[in-house]
């Protein structure tokens, strides 16, 4: 097994898919080996591409909103490991970004998990990860986010905390009711002796 120094060095060099990419490759991950809680999103936007920070954007806002977390604690790689499904910004059409570029799962996921052996819970953000992540059948994001119980405690299916999903959280406030306590009280606990 390749090093973790070594593979982030190779992920963050990568240009397998440069040609597809209309801002050019700016591989975004954090990793580190001791890390409790993996967020597997779908691909960095517009945003996180200019700054390098992943969520660094209003999504990840509402995203440490709902972990109960601050950002020094979020930033933490010994605390929080984020892998999206695409490294790097994918473009974006009239509805929001594109997909994740298939490219970049295959050729990375597998050998950077590998490296997260303390993995106690697994944030699963959107249709991307979710089919990825979660075993079964495919599902809508709803779907998936109503039969949440069956993942948990290891895994839980999120929307993605984009703002562009206000109706999803209108129409289903039962998500910030009965899920998101508990996934703040199972976060404090993952984190409290790091």
């Amino acid at each position: 097994m390749t090093s973790l120094p070594k593979l982030l060095k190779d992920v963050r060099a990568c240009e397998i898919c440069k040609e597809h990419l209309p801002l050019g490759p700016r591989p975004v991950v954090q990793v580190h080996k001791t890390a409790p809680i993996l967020i597997a999103g779908q691909a960095p936007g517009r945003r996180v591409h200019e700054s390098g920070i992943p969520f660094d954007d209003p999504s990840g806002d509402r995203l440490r909103t709902w972990m109960g977390i601050d950002k020094d604690t979020f930033y933490n790689p010994k605390k929080i490991a984020i892998l999206p499904m695409g490294f790097c910004f994918p473009g974006s059409k009239s509805s929001g970004d594109l997909p994740p570029r298939p490219e970049c799962a295959p050729q990375w996921r597998e050998p950077l998990l590998e490296h997260l052996p303390n993995l106690k819970l697994t944030l699963v953000l959107g249709q991307y990860a979710q089919a990825y992540h979660l075993p079964g059948p495919k599902q809508s994001v709803t779907a998936h986010v109503k039969a949440w119980e069956t993942h948990w405690p290891k895994a839980l299916p999120l929307p993605h905390p984009s703002p562009r999903n206000q109706r999803w959280f209108k129409e289903n406030a039962w998500f910030e009711t009965e899920v998101l306590p508990k996934l703040r009280r199972r976060i404090k606990r993952l984190l409290k002796d790091l």
